[in-house]
């Protein structure tokens, strides 16, 4: 009987620490599967889109933005119109001027996502009564500016850097005179503008971007949907605006493992790149809203002509915007409406500036 429980006994403790092993091994595992999980839950924005550039058939967007007042608010002032056509490549060697002016930005990096995307665009601003033909020293100037752009976008690690040269023209030759006259004869049947003959003089512009996302500050999936924070900041310096600014973009949609990026806005409103996926069904859409702050140090279209005497008035040197919106994506093609609003910008100024933008946007 004692031989028996002695060999019971020596049974029991070589089995233990076979158990107590194998209990250990369990444990690992899940350790080890949670890990994986949250390296996959931590996969940067950067690996993300190098994915997608990977996998990717169709790397160019065409995207057209139209902003205008009676999108919005139905007033001819202010800030009345702007058109901007941007084409957003991923794949597109950058000119060499502009690899050379990111090369000398220290907070710019290069790498395998950086994408190059061109513009062109027209902005037209007006005092609030456009019909009166003499000059009207208590409200904005007459302007029209003219432009064209060059720009990078590039993601690194959790953020993404976007910068931009644009040049212009200010004045009569940037046509906002004709390009007025002829929507407001032909489109909006409005009454005619009268006093172009006090708009700016001409003035050369320009002026150099630069722009910072954190497009996965936040995020939150709620079932089969994913809500969305980024902040992100920017500054333009030049001779037609300088600034800085701060703001943050907030988005909800379906989430299907696939990207979305805001649509591109005319600055200086905060831009998206016009980047966008369809899920397997073709169909989708998403909700976003934000708010957006700037320091005015220069604004050409409120302090005037940068070497000659001209109209102008006293600008406000905070300036602040909120937008809401929603686009509708179906195979390559997307359709975005944003309605925003814009706070004082110069004494004087009656009301808030509120428009309305259309962009839509195709895949190629």
């Amino acid at each position: 009987m004692k031989s028996t429980i002695l060999i019971l006994t020596i049974l029991m403790l070589c089995a233990f620490p076979t158990y107590a092993q194998d209990n250990h091994d369990s444990t690992r595992q899940q350790q080890i599967s949670r890990i994986k999980k949250d390296l996959n839950d931590m996969q940067t924005v950067e690996y993300k889109l190098k994915k997608r550039i990977q996998q990717a058939d169709d790397n160019n967007y065409l995207s057209l933005s139209i902003e205008n007042d009676l999108f919005g608010g139905g007033k001819d002032e202010n800030y009345t119109s702007g058109v901007r056509l941007t084409y957003f490549d991923i794949e597109t060697a950058m000119p060499p001027m502009i690899d050379k002016l990111a090369d000398a930005i220290p907070t710019f990096d290069i790498n395998s996502t950086t994408s190059t995307f061109f513009s062109i665009g027209q902005n037209i601003y007006t005092p609030r009564n456009i019909r009166i033909s003499a000059n009207q020293p208590n409200d904005r100037p007459w302007a029209g500016w003219l432009y064209g752009s060059i720009g990078l976008t590039t993601v690194t690690n959790d953020h993404l850097d976007e910068l931009e040269f644009t040049a212009g023209i200010v004045g009569p030759e940037s046509l906002a005179e004709q390009s007025q006259k002829f929507i407001h004869k032909h489109i909006a049947n409005s009454s005619s503008p009268k006093g172009w003959d006090n708009q700016l003089e001409l003035e050369p512009g320009l002026i150099l971007s630069a722009q910072r996302r954190w497009p996965a500050w936040y995020t939150k999936n709620i079932a089969d949907f994913r809500l969305r924070i980024e902040p992100s900041i920017n500054l333009s310096l030049g001779n037609v605006y300088t600034y800085a600014g701060t703001g943050a973009t907030v988005t909800f949609g379906p989430f299907k493992n696939r990207l979305q990026d805001t649509p591109p806005r005319v600055r200086p409103a905060m831009a998206g790149t016009g980047f966008f996926d369809t899920p397997d069904n073709k169909f989708s859409w998403y909700l976003f809203a934000g708010l957006d702050g700037r320091a005015m140090a220069r604004n050409i279209f409120l302090d005037g002509n940068t070497f000659k005497n001209g109209p102008s008035v006293d600008k406000k040197y905070l300036v602040g915007d909120a937008n809401a919106g929603l686009a509708f994506t179906y195979d390559d093609y997307r359709l975005a409406y944003t309605l925003n609003y814009r706070s004082k910008e110069f004494d004087g100024q009656d009301n808030p500036s509120i428009f309305g933008s259309v962009t839509l946007s195709t895949r190629f």
